[in-house]
């Protein structure tokens, strides 16, 4: 009768618009790769019932993650406060045996073989530790975050998978794992800090874009024109001038040295030109330690071919679409991983503007359920998971759609919700539920 009377009293509590959107997705999902490898003649049931196409398995993972998805909820919430530690400790570890036991898929090692054609990527599931993690952290009663300790902490907590990922060739993953300094500036991380890591990011982006002497010029006019502004303060305050100047040398070095040595030393030339294809620029193979000696300037194609077909095919859509099943190019297979990366020029073809419009509200709405569900919870726990949730979702959502127009480069995460794959899929469900599961006891204080 307890578990009865417990499962009532979650059932009511819990916020059903989220799993109508979540449900909505997963269908959106599952006949986005239908579309995606329907041919004339085609035995859909066949196909469905012996799990051999994409669009079979992942109908397949759909089903499992319900049957999650309902043990979570009938779960006890402090079940999550209590484990968060071990479960980060678990996911660390898997994460050390694919160096052991993983195996090589598309040149990343970040997948561990379970048998009869599915590979478990430790990385996507040690998103929900890291999150259940930071949670238990800032939740705690003696940690002040807004002590250099504690943050550099919490960052730390967020930075050894991402470490690891980079480890196994996952560099997007990895990138993936910067979310959670969205989680810790909403927890008083210095606004200073985020300032810091976005002028960073422009000051690479502008080393990219224009010559090297002229960049130079810019960042030392800028310098003056500060300096100038600033010169009353500076006549009673010496240190002033030292900190601007301080400030110039490291954007010069920069964007003189330690820019060019990025590229050229620590990314694989695939990776850099993948980089330099996002600003419109040619990297030049030659430079890059890690690239054989034959390599040349044609290597940028293939990054080229799938974001100029990715274009043609959310062009192709126009303002309503050609129609489910009648994409050509997703029909003719032109855009490479389809299923995957670039599952939105599907819907961008099929739909197009319009229906591509609606879907992107389908995620906003989504995004700011979560945020207003955040904001109700008397935990910290409780508020800090939801957050860590909704930064995931955000950054997975705008980069990948960025990068199928062309505005950020292909780094391969998939959509969530939506791109074919277990493991991606099983991940967002246990995300979302859990953060249901939690919002269920949101009158609860956990820790």
């Amino acid at each position: 009768m307890s578990i009865q009377h417990n499962s009532m009293r979650v059932s009511q509590k819990t916020d059903t618009l989220i799993i109508w959107l979540y449900a909505i997705l997963v269908t959106i999902g599952i006949c986005c790769i239908f579309m995606v490898e329907y041919k004339p003649g085609m035995n859909v049931m066949q196909n469905i019932l012996g799990g051999t196409t994409n669009f079979s398995k992942q109908t397949l993972f759909a089903g499992v993650c319900v049957i999650v998805a309902t043990f979570i909820m009938l779960s006890d919430s402090k079940l999550f406060t209590a484990f968060a530690n071990l479960f980060y400790a678990f996911g660390i570890v898997l994460m050390l045996a694919t160096f052991v036991l993983g195996k090589n898929i598309n040149g990343s090692k970040s997948w561990i073989p379970l048998g009869g054609g599915f590979n478990l990527q430790p990385a996507e599931l040690c998103k929900i530790f890291v999150s259940l993690a930071l949670a238990k952290y800032l939740s705690r009663q003696e940690t002040d975050f807004s002590k250099l300790k504690s943050q550099i902490i919490g960052a730390a907590i967020a930075m050894v998978p991402a470490i690891l990922s980079i480890a196994q060739q996952e560099t997007g993953l990895a990138l993936v794992y910067s979310a959670f300094f969205i989680v810790m500036y909403r927890e008083g991380l210095p606004s200073t800090i985020l300032i810091t890591g976005i002028s960073v990011i422009i000051l690479v982006v502008a080393t990219l874009l224009l010559e090297p002497n002229t960049l130079a010029i810019i960042l030392t006019l800028i310098a003056a024109i500060i300096i100038f502004i600033l010169r009353r303060q500076i006549k009673r305050q010496k240190n002033i001038l030292t900190i601007i100047v301080t400030l110039w040398l490291v954007c010069v070095s920069i964007q003189r040295f330690a820019v060019p040595y990025f590229f050229d030393n620590v990314l694989k030339c695939y990776q850099s030109t993948r980089v330099y294809s996002m600003v419109g620029k040619d990297y030049d193979c030659t430079k890059n330690k890690h690239a054989s000696n034959n390599t040349s300037k044609a290597v940028r194609k293939p990054d080229d071919y799938n974001v100029r077909q990715s274009k043609i095919a959310i062009g192709s859509g126009g303002v309503i679409g050609k129609g489910y099943l009648k994409g050509t190019q997703t029909r003719g297979k032109y855009v490479p991983e389809q299923s995957t990366d670039f599952i939105f020029t599907s819907i961008g073809e099929a739909f197009g503007f319009v229906g591509s419009f609606i879907f992107l509200l389908l995620y906003l709405l989504l995004l700011l359920r979560i945020i207003r569900l955040a904001e109700r919870q008397r935990s910290t726990f409780s508020r800090v998971y939801a957050y860590s949730v909704v930064s995931i979702l955000f950054f997975h959502i705008t980069v990948n759609i960025c990068m199928t127009i062309g505005l950020f480069p292909i780094i391969g995460i998939p959509l969530p919700l939506i791109s074919y794959g277990g493991s991606s899929l099983l991940t967002f469900t246990i995300l979302i539920f859990i953060m249901l599961r939690l919002d269920a006891d949101r009158q609860m204080v956990l820790r």
